[in-house]
């Protein structure tokens, strides 16, 4: 019988790093081989990407993916539906972490794992935080560390809410003993362990975190903060945290519009933080997508309910090259090696011989090919793999 292979053909490879024109030879589910002038091998079922003229790049890395549905504010009418994977994969995301947000009833983190284990079987690199906002938080074991180390898809816990009042409003010590359940997880089943947390626009923006590091022997990179580009106070903050050393989420979704004055734009959020010194090694995108972005008056009443977008990581990789001016190595990293260092996912978020098979290929505005653990998803711009069911457009703009 034999293997799938794939080779993607006479692109300008960014790995993020840029190494010129290169052909890249997947087998199966890993890179095998890259060079100029690569043929198929006779021995494997091959398919050929033709990219010449274009520009190869990582799968994308999305560590907030409300991939089983999310919300709920405002009613059971306004829950989110679930994602398929094709809503994912047409905009380049190759790598997904699923998690649940305000609703940990009707929601439940069993069912967040099935519905990882489906878009995997269907090809997506996908994992999934254990927990949702509340403190004590949702597992399917007896505590989030035993989730971690006997679950396989489960890597940390997430998202745990501070500074927000759908939250339970935990303490500091009871967010030091969730940062210490998931980096021993981490530790004893050789996964990332962290601690995902949702930041809302409370007055405390991340004073929990800075109290956790002021009183327990938690290292930094073990809290993952997101949604700091809320406001421009709270990504002051996320400047500290980051100059402290800790990573910075920005989520994609969240932009300045009629609903949100307040919101700063994820590009913008990315030159703040860089010009406050803070590393680009240290700030990731996500995306948010699937879940329910609701907008709330002072008074914490529901003013505005929208959903969380997959296009916008891609277009957020795209604003950062086209409008600022980073190169694409840079504009690249907040949505592939860095969330991966993040996940401690050393074959994903690169494009290397014995990487995982994920590779975007673009003319530098549009995802034109996705390939997905040697698994081609997208080509030439239409989406040839729908999964299990065809998909929702879910989050599509």
């Amino acid at each position: 019988m034999k293997v799938q292979a794939t080779l993607v053909k006479g692109g300008e490879v960014y790995a993020p790093e840029p190494l010129g024109r290169v052909d890249v030879l997947i087998v199966g589910p890993r890179v095998v081989a890259m060079d100029r002038h690569l043929d198929l091998p006779l021995w494997a079922l091959g398919e050929t990407i033709d990219a010449d003229g274009l520009l190869v790049m990582p799968g994308l890395v999305d560590q907030h993916v409300h991939f089983a549905g999310g919300g709920g504010e405002g009613g059971f009418q306004f829950r989110t539906p679930e994602l398929y994977l094709a809503d994912l994969t047409r905009y380049g995301i190759t790598t997904a972490v699923g998690l649940l947000g305000t609703d940990g009833t009707t929601r439940s983190v069993q069912g967040l794992l099935a519905k990882a284990r489906q878009l995997a079987h269907e090809g997506l690199n996908a994992w999934l935080y254990t927990g949702a906002y509340q403190v004590p938080t949702r597992t399917i074991t007896d505590t989030p560390r035993n989730d971690i180390i006997l679950i396989d898809r489960v890597l940390g816990i997430g998202e745990i809410a501070v500074s927000d009042h759908r939250g339970s409003h935990p303490s500091a010590r009871a967010l030091a003993e969730l940062a210490g359940e998931a980096r021993t997880g981490g530790l004893l089943a050789g996964k990332a362990g962290v601690l995902h947390l949702h930041v809302g626009n409370g007055p405390r923006r991340l004073a929990p975190l800075f109290e956790v590091l002021d009183m327990a022997d938690v290292p930094i990179d073990t809290m993952i903060p997101t949604h700091l580009n809320r406001d421009r106070e709270l990504l002051s903050d996320a400047v500290r945290y980051g100059l402290l050393g800790g990573y910075v989420d920005i989520t994609t979704s969240i932009a300045p519009d009629t609903h949100d004055v307040k919101a700063v734009a994820p590009t913008e959020a990315v030159n703040i933080l860089r010009q406050a010194g803070v590393p680009l090694a240290q700030i990731s995108f996500s995306t948010d997508a699937g879940g329910s972005a609701p907008v709330f008056d002072e008074q914490g009443h529901l003013d505005y309910v929208g959903i969380g977008n997959a296009a916008s990581l891609f277009e957020s990789v795209v604003a950062l090259h086209q409008e600022f001016g980073y190169p694409w190595s840079e504009a690249l990293a907040p949505a592939t090696q860095n969330p991966a260092n993040i996940l401690k996912m050393p074959d994903v978020g690169r494009i290397h011989v014995g990487a995982r098979g994920d590779l975007l290929v673009t003319d530098g505005r549009h995802v034109v090919s996705v390939v997905a653990g040697g698994t081609v998803m997208v080509k030439d711009g239409r989406v040839v793999k729908h999964g299990t069911f065809a998909s929702g457009e879910v989050g599509a703009r």
